[in-house]
Order: C-alpha cells, then sequence, then structure tokens
C-alpha cells in the first residue's frame, strides 16, 4: 500500500485477524489477475477490430477460419469466437470478479498532491458541442472511434480499387460495380459498430457494473453508436439502390428474397425499422414527443431479427456477442418488472412534488444515487418512467423512496390519482373495496453505481438544479447514517449547491430531517446548504416556514402484490454470474447441436432461414437455461428475504423502520439542531461557481474533492467550465475533481 495513503476501516474490520489478511491478499491477487486477462482479451479483441478493414486483418480472419471452421463448431462457429467470443469471455471473467470482489467496505484517503491531478473518466474535456459534457476517457474513445472510421473507409478504398483492377469490366459497369461493393463495405462498417451497440443499453449489464458506469451514464453512447451505425446503414443501403436504379432493376431487386446469399427484402424491413427509430431518436423528437420515441424504439425486435433473415447466420454472428447480454438483461428485466410492488404510503408535497414509498425485501442491495423504472397500471400498463431514488440503503430494509416532479401528463394524473385516494381515505370511502381508488405499480432496479463511489472523498460538493436534489438526499441520509453509526465514511465536509426557480421548491428540503437521523450531526459532519432561488427577488411570507408544512399523505392498503423483487443488476453477484455462465453455456451447446444434427444432417443451406435458427437459438437458451436459474434465484431471493425479515427489525405503519435511540441521542433530539442553521436561501441570483470554487480553495485547503452534478445539461456544462478552467486550477490546490453528472431526460 502507498505509504501516503491511510485506511479508514470500519470498526468490525479493525479488529480482524491475520488470517483474513491473508485471505485478502489472496482476493486481491485473483482480482489482479482477472484484470490482467480481462485487459488483454479486450485490447486484442479491440485491435483486431480495428485491423479487420485491412489486408491484414481479412488475412488474419482467412487463417482463422481455415484453422478452425473443420472444427466442431464449423464455418459460423468459428466466425462467433473470433468477432463475439471475445466479449462473451470478458463478461463471465467479469461476473467472477464481482463475486470475488464482494462488497467492500475500505475506503482510502488520497495522497495530498501539490499539482492538479485528474480521472480519464470523471475529468471534463469538451463542455460544448454536440457531444454534450465529455470527459477525457470519453474523448479517447471518440478519437479511437474517429480513427478506426477514417482507417476503415481509406483501407477499403484500396481494396475496392485493387478488386476492380483484378476485374476487366467495362466502363459503363464499373460505376454500378463500384456502388456495390463501397455499399458491400459501408454495411461491414456498419455492423463492426453495431458490435458495441447493445452494450451500453444493458441496464443490468455485468460489464458496466465492472467499469462502474451506471446504465443512465452509458445510454449516451449507445446514442452516439446508434447514429454512426444508422449512417453507415443508411449508406450502405442507398449505394446499392442507386445502383439498382442505374442498371432499371430497383423493384425486381428490392424485392427479392435469395435463399443462397444475401436476401435483400429482409434488409430492407430492417433499414425501415432502423430508419424509424433513428429519426425518432432525434433529440427533438425525443424531448417533444418521448412516447413516439419510446413505442418506435420497440421496433429494435424488427430491426435484429430481419438483420438476421438478411446477412444469414455466418455474418449475423458478428454482432451476436453484444445482442446476446442485451437479450440476456432484457429477459431478467421482464421477469422482475412482472411483479405488482405494494405503494406503503404516498406524500404530495406543496410545490407539486410527490413521494412513493415502495415496499422493498431486506437483501435488496443497491447504492446512494440509484434510480428506478416505474410502472403505474391505472395510467398505463406500457408507460416506464426513472425516477432516483431519494432513500439510502440505510434508512431502511424494507423500503424505498421515490420523489416525483409534475410536469407532463403522466405525472399529472399520478397526481390526481392521488388526490382521489387522499379524499377517499378523509371521506371514509372504504365500504366498497372495488370503488377504492388505487396505485398497483411494477418497478425495474434499481440501476446505479456498482461501488459507493460518494464515500471516497473526504470533500463533497453537490450541484442540483430543482428536481436534481433529489438523488442527494440518499447522498446525504447515506453519509448521516454511517457517521452516526461508525460505519467507513471519508466525506467530512458537504457543500451543497441548489439552484431552484420559486420558493415553491424548498418544501422539498423536509424529505429528509437529518437531525433526527444523525443527533448533533454538525460534530461529525461540516454540512452547508446554499439555496439559490433565480426568479424571486425577495422571499415570501410563509418561506420561513417550509420546513413545518404539513403535508396531505395517505397510507395505502396492501394489495395482493409484494416487495420489489431481487432480480436486479446490482443484485446478488452469485446469482446473477450464474445466470450469464449457465445461458452462455446454453447457447453454445444448443448451436453446436442443431449444426450437427440438423444444419449438417439435412444439408441446410439457406443463409436466412440459418439466420433465423441463430436468433432462435439465442432466445430459447435465455429462455431455457436462463429461465432456470431465474427460477431457482427467485425462490432464494423469496426464502433470504423472509428470514432477514424475521430479524429484529421492526415497521411502523409507514413501512420505515423503527430505531430505538440511545440515552445520547434522546438528549440531541431534545436540542435538535435547526435545520435552517446550515442553510442559506440567496434570492434572485443564480450560482457563481467560479467565486463558489475559489472560495473553498481558501477554506477547505488542499484537500481531495468531489464534484457531483445532478441537473439540466445547462448546470452540467457550467461547472464542468469552471472545473476545467485554467484560472481555477492555478488558483485551486484541490489534486482531484470527480465529475459525474445523474440527469435524465425525460
Amino acid at each position: 500500500m502507498d505509504d501516503h495513503e491511510t485506511p479508514l476501516l470500519s470498526k468490525d474490520l479493525s479488529s480482524s485477524s491475520s488470517s483474513s489478511s491473508s485471505s485478502s491478499v489472496v482476493v486481491s491477487s485473483l482480482k489482479w489477475i482477472l484484470k490482467v486477462v480481462m485487459s488483454v482479451i479486450f485490447v486484442t479483441w479491440v485491435v483486431f477490430l480495428m485491423m479487420y478493414p485491412g489486408s491484414l486483418g481479412d488475412q488474419i480472419l482467412t487463417n482463422w477460419r481455415a484453422i478452425s471452421s473443420n472444427t466442431l463448431f464449423g464455418l459460423t462457429g468459428s466466425m462467433f469466437l473470433i468477432f463475439s467470443g471475445p466479449i462473451l469471455v470478458i463478461a463471465i471473467l467479469a461476473s467472477l470478479y464481482l463475486i470475488i470482489s464482494g462488497e467492500e467496505t475500505v475506503f482510502t484517503k488520497k495522497k495530498i498532491s501539490k499539482f492538479p491531478r485528474f480521472r480519464l473518466w470523471t475529468f471534463p474535456v469538451l463542455v460544448d458541442g454536440p457531444f454534450g459534457v465529455v470527459s477525457a476517457a470519453e474523448f479517447l474513445g471518440i478519437m479511437v472511434f474517429s480513427v478506426f472510421f477514417l482507417w476503415s473507409i481509406y483501407a477499403y478504398t484500396l481494396r475496392n480499387l485493387d478488386l476492380l483492377e483484378r476485374f476487366h469490366v467495362l466502363p459503363k459497369n464499373r460505376s454500378i460495380l463500384l456502388l456495390e461493393v463501397t455499399g458491400l463495405r459501408l454495411g461491414m462498417i456498419g455492423l463492426l459498430c453495431m458490435v458495441f451497440l447493445f452494450l451500453p443499453i444493458s441496464r443490468g449489464s455485468i460489464l458496466l457494473r465492472l467499469i462502474d458506469i451506471p446504465f443512465e451514464h452509458a445510454t449516451r453512447y449507445h446514442v452516439w453508436l446508434g447514429h454512426i451505425t444508422m449512417a453507415f446503414f443508411s449508406l450502405h443501403g442507398l449505394c446499392y439502390v442507386v445502383g439498382w436504379i442505374i442498371q432499371g432493376q430497383l423493384l425486381e431487386l428490392i424485392f427479392s428474397w435469395n435463399a443462397i446469399g444475401i436476401a435483400i427484402l429482409p434488409g430492407v424491413i430492417s433499414l425501415v425499422a432502423g430508419l424509424l427509430m433513428w429519426v425518432t431518436s432525434l433529440h427533438t423528437v425525443r424531448k417533444n414527443y418521448f412516447e413516439l420515441f419510446f413505442y418506435t424504439h420497440q421496433l429494435y425486435i424488427v430491426f435484429i431479427v430481419f438483420l438476421a433473415l438478411h446477412v444469414g447466420d455466418y455474418m449475423f454472428s458478428i454482432v451476436a456477442g453484444g445482442i446476446f447480454l442485451f437479450i440476456l438483461d432484457r429477459f431478467l428485466r421482464f421477469c422482475q418488472s412482472r411483479r405488482t410492488v405494494d405503494v406503503i404510503s404516498a406524500k404530495s408535497l406543496p410545490c407539486g412534488t410527490l413521494e412513493l414509498v415502495l415496499s422493498k425485501p431486506p437483501n435488496m442491495r443497491y447504492n446512494a444515487l440509484s434510480f428506478i423504472f416505474l410502472q403505474v397500471r391505472e395510467l398505463s400498463w406500457l408507460q416506464w418512467h426513472p425516477f432516483s431514488v431519494s432513500s439510502s440503503p440505510l434508512d431502511g430494509n424494507h423500503h424505498v423512496a421515490v420523489l416525483i416532479k409534475v410536469l407532463g401528463g403522466w405525472t399529472a394524473k399520478l397526481r390526481d390519482q392521488l388526490s382521489n385516494l387522499y379524499e377517499a381515505e378523509n371521506q371514509d370511502q372504504l365500504i366498497s373495496p372495488q370503488s377504492y381508488p388505487k396505485i398497483t405499480t411494477c418497478v425495474e432496479g434499481p440501476y446505479g453505481h456498482e461501488s459507493p463511489y460518494h464515500l471516497a472523498y473526504e470533500n463533497l460538493v453537490l450541484v442540483a438544479g430543482g428536481i436534481g436534489i433529489t438523488p442527494f438526499f440518499a447522498i446525504l441520509s447515506d453519509i448521516l447514517h454511517r457517521k452516526r453509526d461508525g460505519k467507513a465514511c471519508l466525506p467530512s465536509k458537504v457543500l451543497v449547491v441548489w439552484a431552484i426557480k420559486n420558493s415553491d421548491e424548498l418544501s422539498l428540503l423536509s424529505a429528509i430531517d437529518i437531525p433526527s437521523i444523525c443527533p448533533f450531526f454538525s460534530k461529525k459532519l461540516n454540512l452547508e446548504i446554499h439555496i439559490y432561488v433565480t426568479r424571486q427577488s425577495e422571499p415570501r411570507l410563509e418561506d420561513g416556514m417550509v420546513h413545518k408544512v404539513v403535508h396531505p399523505s395517505v397510507k395505502l392498503p396492501r394489495t395482493n402484490g409484494c416487495s420489489m423483487s431481487v432480480l436486479v443488476g446490482t443484485g446478488d453477484n452469485i446469482w446473477s454470474g450464474l445466470y450469464l455462465i449457465i445461458s452462455t453455456i446454453g447457447f453454445i451447446s444448443m448451436i453446436t447441436l442443431l449444426d450437427i444434427f440438423y444444419i449438417k444432417r439435412y444439408n441446410i443451406t439457406t443463409w436466412w432461414y440459418k439466420g433465423l435458427l441463430f436468433v432462435g437459438c439465442m432466445v430459447a437458451s435465455v429462455l431455457i437455461f436462463g429461465g432456470l436459474v431465474v427460477v431457482f434465484w427467485h425462490r432464494w431471493g423469496k426464502q433470504t428475504g423472509e428470514v432477514e425479515a424475521n430479524g429484529n427489525d421492526k415497521v411502523d405503519l409507514n413501512g420505515e423502520e423503527t430505531h430505538n435511540p440511545s440515552a445520547a441521542e434522546l438528549k440531541g433530539l431534545a436540542i435538535e439542531e435547526d435545520v435552517q442553521s446550515y442553510t442559506t436561501v440567496r434570492y434572485g441570483t443564480r450560482p457563481n461557481f467560479r467565486e463558489i470554487f475559489e472560495s473553498l480553495n481558501g477554506k477547505w485547503g488542499s484537500v481531495d474533492v468531489g464534484v457531483i452534478v445532478c441537473g439540466p445539461a445547462t448546470l452540467q456544462t457550467t461547472v464542468a467550465k469552471e472545473i476545467r478552467s485554467h484560472s481555477i486550477w492555478r488558483s485551486a490546490n484541490h489534486p482531484l475533481f470527480h465529475f459525474n453528472s445523474h440527469s435524465f431526460d425525460l
């Protein structure tokens, strides 16, 4: 360990024996070995993909096919092993890595440096432009892909010209052949981009958990890759269409469905489905017509199936790895979201924000800054909306709370439904349960970071805009619980900068009762909350009472539902690993048996049919083998949940665990610290982040700082500019800034 690093251990770890130290060395060694192996496989795989468009890459593939095509897996299997096999092997090793890692509770203080440092994954390099706020690592990735595209176009152009020189083609047919060959090459580049397309969109992906990138942040990578992939596929189709028009055979060829070779009509159907998804996913359409974007995006099933029919199993195996991992994740999400989840209580705040408290099993694991997807069946059976979790994992073992701001039609209907519930409760309309209004919910998640990175910084700057304050309640609650209970937790200073439009939103602060969580918290945590009310020049008369407002709330009757399912991406590592490994083995086995006992035995040569069989094996392996694991996983979760529920935790009517405070805590509650003592409200102004960061340099000195931004893109850009600002770096001694965006585009 670095001499400059001091481990901060929880009390139970400080008394560990020497045997646990030796086992820790073994675990660290295994993790290091797995990291090295995964890195080598990934780098080798990416280098091969980048080399493939050139002559050397083509020669490597030719040699590989000559070696492996005569084996048990055949020609399609050889393509699958070299293009899709590496990412599946990495995913399996990643699951083993997460199982070995377990739940780490050790945080280390960073080495204090005289010079500023930054992390590749978090330091903002680009803040303006089409990509939004881009970190150093993301910028490197963009540069690598840009070089790959330029190199691919250059390499394929040389190969096309060489191909034309080899075949003596009449001048009138030369342009047609060049168009078709160019279209073929562009389609191949699109397939190579599609290798990565489905990896970021898997919400509970093992790979995202390995590199600790939450789904809501990785979604932007799917958007970038989607634009590039569809651009190449569109050019691919355009080249062929122009060539067919020149030949005068457009209608004849565009509706052809060949048994041997490429089937054109399925490719047209796949391209049309892709174009519809692409157009409706543009920012303007997605922002103003979200439901149109959501429903149209379900055409991905048509896009994938008809792509397999278009290119056959041989070429489809290039992109099969990422699609298979996506199908695994989608099936798990489907199984989890079928459960009806109890809403324990609901509350409506004066600012128009709703609070729902949902039932969860005690063995469900998640971190602060997580979010869930919520469906309310009384409003829609198809719509799912993401919301940040406002409660800490330490707030209670049996509930999860979310804050929902009323912004659109769906949230307005939810508010009206809660109003009907409140009126029915007050009017004692419980005589006929059938006529009593209710809320039936289904939940996906929680999703989020694999590790609680917000606990790894001595100082935190939390910047929020509007409802973006919600996840910070979970962070503050998490820190305060750990401070109170003496658990591992580095943060000692926390600054919250919150920009709101009107003072009505101040009532959101009542969602967290800081003094009751940690009495005398100011002795354990230096907390400051700076609130900027931008559209009011002075406070209203009632603003001083915002923390004492009584909100209309309703306790909902228990339905036939239950708590949330434990089948989540950040759930049990062992079961999620078994789900991945067994499904993958089942898929490879089914493909092998199908090839031996059906395709070869009956001499099946139709390309599109073999592509359909390939997709069918992918889906069947997930349903059969993955479904078997899910059944046992569900039973295990139910049994362990019942065991933990019968423990010492008691649940009150609101679904929150009761806490028996000590004498010191009771004394602290008696002289509870005023919530306004650490809150400063400024009216008619916006936060000046340059002044804020410079003042922190004077107050905090040379310490490590984590900056987390939750809010609209403009707020993220503003903060990122100041973090990246040269003047700030020259005047500040902070060695480390952690930038992470956590917002939703609804």
